[in-house]
């Protein structure tokens, strides 16, 4: 029965770190639909090779300063029981991947390949795991500080704040060092629209992101015997709350009707394992609406040019999230209790200044030394003939 249950739990696990491996796919393809023609091949390629330098760098550096252990042993000790460990690996890899995908959106179009390699190394090697081990794996007794001054430790289940909220803040510092994109703001004030190149790849990316999310949020439980039906329907409720309040704040926009099931995702990582299904709907109505009015903010307001606007569909819904988790997780608003309102502020807030420091520090000195923009004549001919040498649709073929 020992081992039944250590295979089962491997293949739990291992299908999740699978469908969190898709929503890499729909990463790309939300970027490729997003952004003009001239730079979809650039979208494809970035996410495809920021997973793999991920993999390399997590493997090596960033599970352990996560979580205190190593892989530097014999294949026959990685194999035993039924190498749970390594696949728990693949599927926290996953995870820790999606923080280069999540800043890809926001810096597209302008920046150039190899810096933001550099970056991703850096985030996935250090800045994300830190944090990741301060909530997910006690460490520099942060959430013993927390559950003796709140009486509760900080809670985030699947990473509202420490997936989402890193990646989208830390993303913030890069989209304002590079600056918009050529021609988007001109000087008298107006703007030009830089519309989506394909609402269909966009649509797809969209829902590819969001079944691949069941598996992100419902095998979060790691093993078999903590699977949780909750989970998987407060996850449905928050999809469908965003996508509504998406749809109604957003004026049918197709863009925002398919960003808006993501913001409902986003936030209600976090307390999924907690909420009423009804609370988890605010949530995601709540995240929906955030995410059409800071978009709109930070695009024709404030001028800046996030390009798939990561910082407020994931820093600003993710650190809703991990509030939220404090007011519909308790039992006074149907939840199941067991958190408190001043942990999740405080751990959320440990969560957005360590990103920001993180993307500052390390987009400020790349900045400074290699650089991180485009030239002009680059960004004009587009990331695709610019970086890779080709585009997405060639306009002549040839003939043998």
């Amino acid at each position: 029965m020992e081992a039944l249950k250590q295979g089962a739990d491997a293949l739990f696990i291992l299908l999740g770190g699978i469908m969190v491996l898709a929503m890499h796919a729909g990463f790309a393809f939300l970027e490729l639909g997003t952004v003009r023609r001239k730079n979809q091949v650039n979208a494809l390629v970035k996410i495809l090779v920021d997973f793999s330098v991920s993999t390399v760098v997590y493997f090596l550096v960033g599970y352990g300063v996560a979580y205190g252990t190593h892989f530097f042993v014999g294949a026959e000790q990685l194999a035993a029981k039924n190498g749970y460990d390594l696949v728990k690996f693949f599927f926290l890899l996953t995870f820790a991947a999606a923080i280069p995908a999540i800043i890809s959106g926001g810096i597209a179009e302008r920046a150039r390949f190899w810096p933001q390699l550099i970056a991703t190394a850096v985030f996935v090697g250090f800045i994300y795991p830190f944090f990741e081990g301060i909530a997910w794996n006690q460490h520099f007794g942060v959430q013993a500080w927390l559950k003796g001054l709140t009486g509760a430790e900080f809670h985030d289940f699947a990473g509202s704040v420490v997936v989402h909220a890193v990646g989208g803040w830390i993303a913030l510092p890069a989209v304002l060092m590079l600056g918009a994109r050529a021609n988007r703001y001109r000087k008298d004030g107006g703007m030009s629209a830089h519309p989506p190149s394909s609402i269909p790849f966009l649509a797809l990316g969209a829902w590819i992101l969001t079944v691949g999310w069941f598996g992100f949020n419902v095998m979060s439980a790691q093993t078999l015997d903590k699977i949780s039906g909750l989970v998987a329907v407060n996850s449905l409720m928050a999809m469908v709350g965003g996508t509504l309040a998406a749809l109604t704040l957003g004026k049918n926009d197709p863009g925002f009707v398919h960003n808006g099931p993501l913001a409902g995702l986003v936030a209600v990582c976090a307390g999924s394992d907690l909420m009423h299904p009804i609370g988890a709907l605010v949530v995601g109505a709540v995240a929906g609406a955030l995410f059409v009015t800071m978009f709109t903010l930070t695009q024709n307001r404030w001028k800046i040019d996030d390009v798939l606007g990561v910082w407020p569909l994931h820093g600003l819904c993710g650190t809703w999230g991990g509030i939220a988790a404090g007011i519909f997780g308790s039992q006074a608003l149907g939840g199941l209790g067991g958190v408190s309102f001043g942990a999740q502020l405080i751990g959320t807030s440990i969560g957005v200044a360590w990103a920001l420091l993180g993307g500052v520090l390390v987009y400020g000195v790349l900045k400074a030394t290699v650089g991180l923009r485009l030239s002009q004549e680059e960004e004009y001919e587009g990331a695709d003939l610019s970086i890779h040498k080709i585009s997405a649709t060639p306009e002549r073929e040839a003939n043998w």
